[in-house]
């Protein structure tokens, strides 16, 4: 119940108060490790980490404008598919902040980057974690929005944001059949 809590305070409170980023621009969220956050290890949970992650690219989303164009054209997003590699904990009352950035588009997902940093000794931010995820834009009315409706209702300059090869070829190793192909549990 918390991450709601915590959603509508970044959406309330902070990201309108933060400045207005260009669609290919850096969104840096704050954050702290609560109470909550933390496993039977005393770290943050990974799990969390998952969750606050969505908190980060509203505001994202938020601050460059996407998330109008979202609310006027009915529209949403949903992950399908994201991993994260973790490098350093993030302990109790621990200030960091994520880094979310949109990487750019293949013909059915958008692709973006997080990274959870806090700053080392020299107070340079330092990665503790780092995700990439993928994901689709849907109608509130049904079905899927073309990525070439989404690059042209935001403005974005697709050319500028070139996906990785290697993030392609991760997406296409982990994609799931269809949700209307079978997809049967069978373990071989």
């Amino acid at each position: 119940m918390h991450m709601l809590f915590r959603t509508l305070w970044h959406l309330i409170l902070v990201g309108p108060r933060g400045r207005r980023l260009g669609f290919d621009e850096v969104s840096r969220s704050r954050f702290r490790v609560w109470p909550t956050d933390l496993d039977v290890l005393g770290h943050m949970n990974n799990g969390k980490y998952l969750s606050i992650m969505d908190v980060a690219r509203f505001d994202l989303i938020q601050r460059n404008g996407v998330l109008d164009i979202f609310k006027r054209e009915r529209w949403y997003s949903v992950v399908v598919s994201q991993t994260v590699s973790y490098r350093k904990s993030l302990n109790p009352w621990q200030r960091f902040w994520i880094e979310s950035r949109i990487l750019g588009f293949d013909d059915r997902a958008v692709y973006m980057e997080q990274r959870f940093v806090r700053p080392d000794g020299d107070r340079r931010p330092e990665v503790y974690a780092r995700a990439v995820v993928r994901a689709r834009i849907l109608r509130r009315s049904g079905g899927t929005v073309p990525m070439a409706e989404v690059i042209e209702r935001t403005g974005a300059d697709a050319s500028a944001l070139a996906v990785p090869r290697e993030i392609l070829d991760w997406a296409e190793a982990v994609r799931l059949p269809a949700t209307r192909a079978e997809a049967l549990s069978v373990w071989e």
